[in-house]
């Protein structure tokens, strides 16, 4: 579930020294924060399958983040995470400081980021998330994962904006340029 759990301004200094409860992940928008209740073992299944779908694409010069690697946009005033994120070439992140002591550090290049829908953050995924990460010069490539169905978007970035491409049931899907068949992310299907 995603819902906003303060309505007064945080700042994020203050933000990254809250501690959330167990199974609760927390990200931060333009001093608003966010609560994200904990992943269900399905949605975990599906993360650890992207995860393993992103590193056979990955090639030697970009790395692969799970979601506990957090993500900065500036213009968006966001600090939180996605389930995985692909990064090419050097790795850039953002410092958050309180005099010197570091608070965070979160990626500022990913080139793909994806997220795995769950009912209760389907919504923001889709929208608000979507638009703060679209406004990352390095992100090429936004895929939205299904866990009710064998179903995957992936929006790109093109010279006139963003492309959505879908693929549903059986096939293969783009991704960093890259065939991922969606047996790989949702596993076989029984065959009748």
């Amino acid at each position: 579930m995603s819902s906003a759990v303060s309505t007064p301004f945080v700042s994020l200094e203050d933000f990254l020294e809250m501690e959330p409860e167990d199974g609760v992940r927390l990200e931060w928008c333009a001093g608003i924060v966010h609560a994200m209740s904990g992943g269900s073992p399905d949605h975990s299944r599906l993360g650890a399958r992207v995860i393993g779908a992103l590193l056979s694409i990955a090639g030697e010069d970009c790395t692969v983040f799970d979601a506990n690697a957090d993500l900065w946009v500036d213009a968006a005033q966001f600090f939180g995470r996605a389930d995985a994120s692909l990064v090419c070439g050097a790795l850039q992140v953002h410092s958050v400081k309180r005099g010197n002591r570091t608070l965070g550090e979160a990626i500022t290049n990913p080139v793909v980021i994806v997220e795995v829908l769950s009912p209760s953050t389907e919504t923001r995924d889709r929208g608000e998330k979507f638009v703060a990460y679209k406004q990352l010069m390095s992100l090429e490539e936004y895929v939205l994962v299904s866990q009710d169905q064998r179903h995957v978007e992936v929006r790109r970035r093109t010279s006139g904006g963003w492309r959505s491409d879908v693929v549903a049931g059986e096939g293969t899907i783009a991704i960093h340029g890259a065939p991922v068949d969606l047996d790989a992310i949702y596993g076989r299907q029984p065959r009748a």
